[in-house]
């Protein structure tokens, strides 16, 4: 019989989500059948919605999120019925140039059929009631009740942490963290600096804290979210709006300029920023993001000195072990998850979620189903 279930479907680009009835493909052999219950709204999603990042439509967004595994095709191994699961967006052949070499994040499939919004085998997971395909964001979309993705994607994770603090753990999380712990090479005597404090930014604050940095200065121009990333373990918090960044890292570190600066707000003025503020021989990572079109100019000499850059867009995730770390790293108390949620949402407000993503007044907004 077909499961038949509730859906945000974006039918054009700039206008809004419907909640819709959709029906759920058959599950194939390594597919499992996910009841989503928290997804979060990030900003790629966004971009999809504002027309910056354009994919096929219908479709149905949603790259964040946690649930319930009911039911497995016939060649999953690794899960069950009623495991808690996040889901991850990085699916991977595993043998292609580039997952051969430890990029997963270049996986040849992944790069291919991304943009298509269908899964590996080029198929879809979703229907319109009237037959219609619907594609999918990012190998997942998690604006439903229901997700089908294959086995790969669904990572188990211990019960006891809640479903809207382990959705976030699926993207903005493991990030953030991701880049301070696996990317950048954060030393205990070594100043981080993190600019942009949304949910990335302050995941970023926490990696670093967690990577033992001595320093960690964060930027933003809003006081609340500088407040935050301060309870996150920030030593500082600095007002882009109301003094000079560069001259605030040379400042704290005898001249020099931050050893590592993470990039997470996203904009030209931001990546500018980071280049000036990060130290000769220091590494830079950039998280944000802007228009793939859109130039963003650099003072050379701010390129010069040996310093590394970094584009990281998952943290160099291993979803298999660093999901159930983050999960029980936030169980443990050393992972602040609650303080990220800005509020908590049921899919037919979807759209209001989005509008206070764009206009800056959430952090994170989750949806919470049953």
């Amino acid at each position: 019989m077909t499961l038949h279930y509730q859906a945000a479907v974006l039918n054009e680009a700039r206008s809004s989500l419907r909640v819709e009835t959709v029906a759920a493909a058959p599950l194939a052999p390594s597919d499992v059948l996910v009841g989503v219950r928290a997804a979060g709204l990030c900003h790629t999603d966004l971009e999809v919605i504002d027309g910056s990042l354009g994919y096929p439509m219908p479709i149905v967004l949603g790259h964040e999120a946690a649930g319930v595994i009911e039911d497995v095709g016939s060649a999953v191994q690794r899960l069950k019925k009623g495991d808690h699961v996040i889901l991850s967006w990085n699916p991977h052949c595993g043998h292609c140039y580039y997952c051969d070499r430890g990029l997963p994040i270049l996986c040849e499939d992944y790069l291919a059929k991304g943009p298509q919004a269908v899964q590996f085998d080029g198929t879809c997971k979703a229907r319109h009631a009237s037959g219609e395909e619907l594609k999918h964001l990012m190998f997942l979309g998690a604006f439903g009740e229901y997700c089908i993705v294959p086995e790969q994607q669904a990572i188990a994770v211990t019960r006891d942490i809640p479903f809207d603090r382990a959705s976030l753990i699926g993207c903005g999380v493991m990030t953030g963290v991701g880049a301070a712990l696996n990317v950048a090479r954060i030393g205990r005597a070594d100043t981080v600096m993190v600019i942009g404090c949304g949910a990335v930014g302050l995941a970023a604050v926490q990696g670093a804290r967690l990577a033992g940095a001595a320093k960690i200065i964060a930027v933003d121009i809003d006081a609340d979210k500088l407040a935050l990333a301060q309870r996150m373990g920030a030593t500082q918090g600095v007002n882009a709006k109301k003094e000079e960044i560069a001259a605030i890292a040379r400042r704290e570190t005898s001249g020099r300029g931050a050893d590592v600066v993470i990039e997470a707000a996203g904009s030209a003025a931001a990546f500018r920023t980071s280049i000036e503020a990060v130290r000769p021989g220091g590494e830079l990572v950039w998280l944000g993001k802007i228009d793939i079109n859109t130039d963003v100019t650099f003072r050379w000499g701010a390129l010069m000195q040996e310093k590394r850059i970094r584009r990281s867009s998952y943290g160099e995730a291993r979803p298999a072990r660093d999901f159930p770390m983050l999960a029980q790293a936030y169980l443990d108390g050393r992972l602040m998850l609650d303080e990220l949620i800005t509020q908590r949402i049921r899919l037919d407000a979807i759209n209001q979620g989005f509008s206070a993503l764009r206009d800056g007044k959430a952090i994170r907004s989750v949806i919470t189903f049953g």
